[in-house]
């Protein structure tokens, strides 16, 4: 054995016994200060004895950790992961309360809710002291790291010289909203990113359905074709597909790789984190698409979850955090009751729980399935952090709340930037995000009804009374009665034709309504819908809380209309935008590509968008919201080191997930060829080359 090998064993044994000496010390305090919590006999012990207790029992504990706990995780891989948070402080401290039973001194007990504080403290302690020794010394560090990950090792090595990509998608950041978290320094690691001249930043332009399933489907998989909103109906199926439910990413994964012919952006080497979709990727975690499948070596959505929690320090400090944001979540909320902040939606029920996973859990176990990517030299990784997302949804884009959030997702950058330090080859780290948001309060809130309300009151049907009082809900009423020429009973209408019919089913994304009439089984004209409701299109378009709608005509193909009569067929809107031209350049070509989709409803209903202040109204009980046209929701960032190519030609603009998908391509044929490593400096990486 080498001088170098004896040094590591050497150090390895002295951090061990440095953790282990630690743990004891704090089994002695906690002893002394708990009164459930005793390691010494009823009639009393000398104090080395009660020492020599603590030691065994500190010991038994290190050793179940790390024995036992790997396998208890692996037996819960099948608990969803919010209940295994919950878990994570009861398994902990059965394992104490079952190292306090080995103990061979046979001293003292603790009673079981005792257990739970003793074994998450000295948990907590014992990953401390371990990081703080392992720091010093690369190596460890490394190995630390690798803990975090899997494990599994790499069919072909990879090459020193040909760097890797970490694609890191910042859920929901706008690109303006990034700019401003640099220059006031909530971002810094971005700042220096943008400042030392190493990165650019380049913005792009979503679809009409600004929205993660949208986005990123076109981004991993090369086709977002016939993806209208983030829930839909579909009348050749009757079902309604939900971006972010697991039957439905599946089965638009499928078509999506059916359509274009091709496994997705990571089909090389490449490993999938927290995304809606796989990618094509061999290694996948906390993946959606393959969250409703059977369990196998090709679909392990859970992975992640256990080469993170395997270790009882990071599942004890996750669910410690988990915990602390619950009570952060609360006090804010609480905060902005108090304070009567307006735009303002509810927060209770389950809300800070689905916070707390999706800022602490989530961004926990995806950073430490990256950073076990780099270690074990991936070619590619993409991951998503969604934390930002969910957060600015309920406390608003621009709030206070969201920017804590913005300020740790920057650390995670930091740590990942940091990892790369230690990987088996270079690695080029794009951050990129999937959409914006856009601020302003909900249709709801501004108008006293929802717009299924709405709907329903344009077709004369039946609307809860709160909404029939309504001023919209009287105009449309009104415009029922003049329609039809006579009074409109509740339910009357709907028979107006002979037979009754399904009632219309309206989704909301965002911003963007979808209104679809089930027992049609076409697509139904202006002509149709006129018809049947001949008041509905007219009240939808002249609502002030509504920018524009799309619907199909039978003379123009299709036509979208607007306040004041507005009626502008889609191969004129380039003439004469009407109603579009609040919403800017592009927004006519990403409504003709929708009204293209085969599952677009019969009527798509865009929002009222205030140009001058940004804000959109949300059909959802969002104050920061998107899935539509209008605001910065449409506009997200792509944050690229120079050493790879531009992403459009100067003067060109970034539009569609398609071409960001097209762009990432070229970017991994880049690395394909014989490379110097990325931490050389430029002069020398020319000279080398020549």
């Amino acid at each position: 054995m080498g001088g170098g090998r004896w040094r590591r064993v050497v150090s390895q044994v002295g951090r061990s016994v440095t953790v282990w000496a630690a743990s004891t010390v704090t089994m002695l305090v906690l002893a002394g200060l708990l009164p459930d919590f005793s390691i010494q006999s009823p009639d009393g012990d000398s104090a080395t004895r009660i020492a020599v207790t603590a030691a065994l029992g500190a010991g038994a504990f290190g050793l179940l950790s790390a024995l036992v706990w790997p396998l208890l995780v692996r037996m819960l891989l099948l608990v969803p992961a919010l209940v295994l948070g919950l878990l994570v402080f009861f398994l902990n401290g059965a394992l104490l309360l079952l190292a306090l039973r080995l103990n061979p001194a046979s001293r003292g007990g603790a009673a079981p809710e005792t257990a739970v504080v003793v074994a998450a403290v000295m948990s907590a302690v014992a990953s401390a002291t371990g990081g703080a020794l392992a720091v010093r010394d690369d190596d460890a560090y490394r190995r630390r790291l690798y803990r975090l990950a899997d494990r599994r090792r790499r069919r072909h090595p990879p090459s020193p010289l040909v760097p890797g990509t970490v694609f890191l998608q910042l859920d929901g950041v706008g690109h303006d909203v990034l700019l401003a978290a640099a220059d006031r320094g909530v971002m810094p690691t971005v700042a220096r990113l943008l400042a030392d001249g190493t990165h650019r930043l380049t913005p792009w332009r979503t679809d009409w359905s600004s929205q993660t399933g949208a986005s990123q489907l076109g981004i991993l998989h090369g086709s977002n074709d016939d993806i209208p909103a983030f829930r839909w109906y579909e009348k050749d199926t009757r079902e309604v597909m939900v971006c972010n439910r697991p039957t439905s990413a599946a089965e638009l994964q499928r078509r999506a790789v059916e359509r274009t012919g091709d496994g997705g952006l990571l089909t090389r080497d490449g490993a999938s984190r927290g995304n809606l979709f796989g990618g094509g990727a061999d290694e996948q975690a906390l993946v959606l698409s393959i969250a409703a499948r059977r369990r196998g070596r090709s679909t392990r959505s859970r992975a992640g979850y256990f080469a993170y929690f395997s270790d009882p320090a990071n599942a004890v400090r996750t669910a410690l955090s988990f915990f602390a944001e619950i009570a952060r979540e609360i006090a804010q909320s609480t905060r902005a009751r108090a304070r009567k902040q307006r735009p303002r939606v509810g927060r209770g029920g389950l809300y800070p729980v689905v916070r707390a996973f999706a800022t602490v859990v989530e961004r926990d176990v995806v950073v430490a399935a990256v950073m076990g990517d780099m270690l074990g030299g991936r070619t590619a990784v993409y991951a998503d952090l969604v934390a930002y997302d969910e957060v600015a949804h309920h406390s608003g884009p621009h709030s206070a709340d969201a920017e804590k959030v913005l300020a740790r997702l920057d650390r995670s950058l930091a740590l990942i930037e940091k990892v790369a330090e230690h990987a088996p080859r270079p690695y080029r780290i794009v951050l990129l995000s999937d959409h914006g948001q856009s601020p302003g309060e909900t249709f709801r809130a501004r108008y006293g009804l929802g717009l299924a309300d709405l709907v329903r009151a344009g077709c004369g049907l039946p609307v809860p009374r709160r909404a029939r009082r309504t001023r919209s809900g009287t105009e449309a009423r009104a415009a029922v009665r003049a329609a039809l020429r006579r009074p409109v009973e509740e339910g009357v209408e709907e028979h107006r034709h002979g037979g009754r019919r399904s009632e219309p089913i309206v989704l909301a994304s965002g911003n963007l309504g979808l209104v679809s009439f089930p027992d049609v089984p076409h697509r139904m004209t202006k002509e149709e819908i006129d018809a049947r409701h001949p008041a509905l299109l007219t009240t939808l378009a002249h609502h002030p809380g509504i920018g524009f709608l799309l619907v199909r005509s039978e003379r123009h193909g299709g036509v979208v209309l607007g306040a004041h009569g507005a009626e502008i067929p889609l191969d004129r809107l380039d003439e004469d935008p009407g109603p579009l031209a609040a919403f800017g350049p592009g927004a006519a070509d990403a409504v003709r590509r929708t009204h293209s989709f085969p599952h677009t409803a019969d009527i798509m209903v865009n929002s009222f968008h205030d140009p001058d202040e940004g804000e959109v109204l949300a059909f959802e009980e969002q104050i920061g919201s998107h899935g539509g046209l209008g605001g910065a929701q449409g506009r997200p960032f792509l944050l690229s080191p120079l050493d790879l190519s531009a992403p459009v030609e100067d003067g060109r603009e970034l539009v569609g997930a398609e071409r960001v998908h097209q762009v990432l391509r070229r970017w991994l044929r880049e690395s394909d060829g014989p490379q110097v490593p990325l931490t050389v400096g430029r002069e020398e990486q020319e000279r080398r080359v020549a």
